[in-house]
This record gives structure tokens, C-alpha cells and sequence, in this order.
């Protein structure tokens, strides 16, 4: 039977009102993570979080702001909220300053934070890193680097993030032989151009929200001003900072000459440990962030609370990378292998 055009039309508009069939079944929940920066770090994360995803039966919506900028972490986070998500783990860039931000979001979601905590707010759990025994990790390798002392320089995207002030705290505290504060959350930030030990801290340089291009300019106007300084360490606390570090160094042709300290596992950084020119580096496990914060939060988009810590914090373990490894150091070949399989480099 052929149809008129007007009666093609109205069967047209008809098939138009009829729900779509769809062999998918109902739409997944979904989850938000929200890192503090785009570093290489969070591509780790995002492994993590995507596993997690496969386990769970949620969708992750998983977001890098490119600085660390708290104005743009909130942009994106708003832009979520209105997305329909049903929980988020946020990476907070100024716990102080975004408070009440993150209470409203706790009043509308299940709240975590991951990497970066906000101990303040009515986040539920805070899962990642003790960052300021992590800190103290990285001092220990300062003393075996340079067991004599001398004078130390700290690299650090921003210090209001709570884990930028606890890996630097950790750090001074390890060098003096100071007993931990009694809250880690809440203390004084040790000064710069004093004496730890037998260590000066020459400074505490800050890169955001330009970050690496500035990280490497701090790096090099620190060996500039500190040239004729024989027994120099210089420490970087966020990933990207190690590698800019190395690069200023190698500019100088000093490599062997200062001795690095790094964070995290940036593949430059490996790769410095490798060659020599980096003593060894505290690394994170930011797949098991990923992975442990949408465990969660699937649970929580659920309704289900009772996996929640009772103190609403999930340590994850940290670990420290050294060329040779030993007692308590991993070798960086086995690292750099284990890494790669997570990651399906290999």
C-alpha cells in the first residue's frame, strides 16, 4: 500500500512520541572525580577509577581541571552536580577556602575527598595518602642523600592544600628529629631560612597556577643564587616538580653535583632514578585512589554507608623507590615494570 505525504508525516510524528526500545537495559549511576591539576599523576587514577567501574556497574565521570585553580575546580564540580551524579570524590585545592562549597555539595551528594583532604568539611571519608608520614619518608632519603647535611630547597605546586603543608611539615620534622604534631590536620607551617638538623632550608618555592614552566624557573633560579653551595639537595613534593627539577639541573650540567628528592612517579623521575641523577622518590597509589573512591561511591549512590571507616579516613599505603631498593625501598626497574602492566603499557 503506498501512503500519501501527509500520511507519511503523521506516521513519522507518531514513531517520534514512541519511547525508543533499548536492549541496554536502565542507565548506570553516575560518579564524579575530580582531580586538583591535569599532572600525569591522575592518568593513574583514572586507571584506577575505571577498573572500578568495570566492577561496580557505575559510570565515572572523571574530570582534570588543567591548573589548580580552586575557581575552576568548582566550575567543573557545579557542571557535574548538574549531570545528575549520584556521588563525588573531589581532590580539594584549598580546604579552607572551599569549605563551604563542599558543604553545599555534601548537603546535595555523598561527599569523599581523594589526594587531598578537607578535614573541616562534611566530606564522608578521605581516602589517599598519610602525607605527612610520606613527608617524613622523603626527608629520610635527604639524610641518606646527604648524610653530612647542607642546605635544602622545597618545590611545591601551592601550600594550601592540605597534602602540600603535611608532606613539607613531614619533611622539616624528619631533618630536626621533631615528634609529629599532635594533629596533623592542624599546625603552624615551620619556617623557611632556618636551620633542621644539620639542614638550612634555603626556601619553599610555589608554581601555581602556572605550574611546570614556573616550577622549572624556581629550579633554576635556585641553583643560580645556591652555585657555589657544595652539599645541596633539592625536593620536589608534586609530581611534575622532580622532573622540572631535573631538567634546570641538566641545563646546568650539574647532574650528579645536586642531589634530588622527588614525589610521585612521573616517568622523567623514574627515569632520573635510573640514570643516577635522582636519589629516589616517595611515590602514592593513585590507581588505588581511583579505584577505592568509586568502590565507595557506588556503594554510596546506592544508599549503602556501612563500608564507610568509622573515622572517615582510608589510608592508602605509600611507598618509596630507590635504584638498588632494600628493606624498605622497591627497586625502580620492578616499579617501572609494575606500573607499565597497570597501566596496559606492556
Amino acid at each position: 500500500m503506498k501512503l500519501s505525504f501527509l500520511t507519511s508525516v503523521a506516521v513519522g510524528l507518531l514513531l517520534l512520541t514512541v519511547p525508543a526500545c533499548s536492549s541496554s537495559g536502565p542507565s548506570k549511576p553516575k560518579v564524579g572525580f575530580v582531580s586538583n591539576n591535569a599532572a600525569s599523576f591522575w592518568t593513574i587514577a583514572e586507571a584506577g577509577s575505571k577498573k572500578a567501574e568495570g566492577e561496580t556497574g557505575v559510570e565515572v565521570v572523571f574530570r582534570k581541571p588543567a591548573s589548580g585553580d580552586p575557581a575552576t575546580q568548582k566550575e567543573i564540580i557545579d557542571t557535574l552536580l548538574n549531570q545528575n551524579i549520584k556521588a563525588i570524590a573531589v581532590s580539594v585545592i584549598d580546604p579552607k577556602g572551599q569549605r563551604a562549597h563542599l558543604d553545599e555539595i555534601a548537603a546535595r551528594i555523598p561527599l569523599l575527598t581523594q589526594d587531598n583532604d578537607a578535614p573541616e568539611s562534611k566530606r564522608l571519608c578521605y581516602i589517599g595518602t598519610n602525607n605527612y608520614l610520606a613527608g617524613r619518608a622523603v626527608g629520610q632519603m635527604v639524610k641518606e642523600a646527604m648524610p653530612d647535611g647542607g642546605v635544602i630547597a622545597i618545590f611545591v605546586g601551592q601550600l594550601e592544600p592540605l597534602n602540600a603543608r603535611q608532606r613539607r611539615q613531614g619533611v622539616l620534622d624528619e631533618l630536626a628529629d621533631k615528634p609529629a604534631p599532635t594533629n596533623i590536620n592542624e599546625f603552624e607551617n615551620s619556617p623557611d631560612g632556618q636551620m633542621y638538623g644539620k639542614y638550612r632550608l634555603h626556601g619553599t618555592l610555589t608554581d601555581q597556577p602556572v605550574g611546570e614552566q614556573k616550577a622549572k624557573e624556581n629550579a633554576t633560579d635556585v641553583l643560580t643564587q645556591l652555585r657555589e653551595e657544595k652539599n645541596l639537595c633539592l625536593i620536589g613534593l608534586w609530581a611534575y616538580n622532580p622532573p622540572t627539577i631535573l631538567s634546570a639541573v641538566k641545563d646546568q650540567k650539574r647532574e650528579g653535583q645536586v642531589k634530588i628528592v622527588g614525589f610521585d612517579e612521573d616517568i622523567v623521575t623514574l627515569q632520573g632514578i635510573q640514570d643516577g641523577h635522582v636519589f629516589g622518590t616517595v611515590v602514592q597509589d593513585p590507581f588505588g585512589f581511583g579505584y577505592e573512591a568509586v568502590k565507595m561511591m557506588a556503594d554510596l549512590a546506592k544508599g549503602d554507608k556501612s563500608k564507610l571507616p568509622a573515622n572517615g579516613i582510608k589510608y592508602v599505603p605509600h611507598r618509596i623507590i630507590t635504584k638498588a631498593g632494600g628493606k624498605d625501598s622497591i627497586p625502580v626497574d620492578k616499579f617501572r615494570k609494575d606500573l607499565e602492566a597497570i597501566l596496559g603499557q606492556k
